[in-house]
């Protein structure tokens, strides 16, 4: 159980650290649209928050302005990792249209569309108020006695930003650009047995 929690665990906040990461592109520039002044933009900082237990309750604190993120991630390339974009791996996604089902889930209206009870978790997939969410609850105690608990939520034109590269790609500079459009928002919420994460963006230069 504890292996599986922390499968579930790293995929979702190392999600919430690349689409946080990744979304400045699209900010319109005020001198374009024939503006003889406007006032500063306000910067976006993303924001993750650890805090190991099993380490006598250590602490890492990362704090990225977006715009910084959006200049370096296209220098780097490495295995599929390429100006800014990820390469999907055909073989995990086989048959499977991204796309299609992005636009399927865009146009639906909001709803539960996954509900999944057993006797170990409750898993929640739904669309709301204009976000695509992500809950899992453990219902079994880990090791330090705790419930495992981890919540996913990201506007949907971030996902949108994010598909909109190639068939084979993620656009994370893209879904980075599109986050800096957003109100101070959590996209990330990890509760663990051993560890905690928070993942959130805003306009502060400092984490909580």
């Amino acid at each position: 159980m504890l292996n599986r929690t922390k499968r579930i665990h790293r995929p979702a906040a190392l999600l919430a650290a690349v689409l946080l990461t990744s979304s400045l592109p699209f900010l319109a520039n005020p001198a374009a649209k024939g503006q003889t002044s406007a006032p500063a933009k306000t910067e976006r900082w993303l924001h993750v928050r650890v805090v190991n237990a099993d380490n006598k309750n250590e602490i890492v604190r990362v704090n990225v302005p977006l715009d910084l993120a959006e200049s370096v991630l296209p220098t780097i390339n490495k295995d599929r990792f390429h100006n800014g974009k990820v390469t999907i791996d055909e073989a995990h996604m086989k048959d499977v249209d991204l796309k299609a089902l992005l636009h399927a889930v865009r146009d639906a209206k909001d709803g539960e569309y996954v509900t999944v009870q057993s006797g170990d978790q409750d898993v929640r997939v739904a669309k709301q108020g204009g976000h695509f969410i992500v809950h899992v609850k453990d219902k079994t105690k880990g090791e330090n006695g705790k419930r495992s608990e981890v919540e996913v939520k990201i506007p949907m034109h971030v996902i949108d930003a994010l598909f909109s590269a190639g068939k084979d790609e993620l656009d994370i500079v893209a879904a980075l650009h599109a986050l800096s459009l957003q109100g101070d928002t959590e996209l990330v919420s990890v509760k663990g047995d051993d560890s905690t994460v928070r993942v959130w963006l805003d306009s502060k230069n400092v984490g909580d």
